[in-house]
């Protein structure tokens, strides 16, 4: 591990964003493992929401796929990682509301939650599976990009 992922494995230590994850992951009944880059993979989680496929709490990425799966997408492993890099600078659980008011923002703009989500952008929109949408107003314009 580089010095930047032990500091983000001991800051999510800290500010208890993974042991949530952890705990989160236990409740759920997934497969739990250790993962590359101090990260930890829980794997086979069944429960509705969210909706993705896969998702950061802390330092623990859960997948609702298997273990060979979610260690064989390469791009959404990176995707969520960054994701838990989030979590440290956000000092933790304050990552999730701050997301939650992000993902409505783009959600108001765009009509997708993640397209305009200052997280999912900085964590790369296509690896994470989203579309890149920008929605303008609708509407004539005039000459020079003026709305008419």
């Amino acid at each position: 591990m580089t010095s930047g992922q032990q500091l983000r494995q001991v800051a999510n230590v800290l500010n208890a964003s993974t042991l949530l994850g952890l705990l989160l992951a236990r409740c759920a009944r997934t497969a739990v493992r250790r993962g590359p880059r101090g990260l930890v993979i829980a794997t086979g989680y069944r429960w509705t929401l969210p909706f993705a496929g896969a998702f950061a709490v802390g330092n623990v990425v859960i997948f609702r796929a298997g273990p060979a799966q979610a260690l064989g997408n390469a791009a959404l492993l990176a995707h969520e990682e960054r994701h838990c890099t989030q979590y440290a600078w956000c000092l933790g659980v304050p990552f999730l509301p701050l997301y939650f008011i992000a993902a409505g923002w783009s959600l108001l703009r765009t009509g997708n939650p993640a397209s305009a989500n200052f997280f999912e952008r900085q964590a790369g929109l296509e690896a994470g599976g989203y579309p890149d949408i920008h929605k303008r107003t609708a509407g004539p314009r005039a000459p020079h990009g003026i709305e008419a």
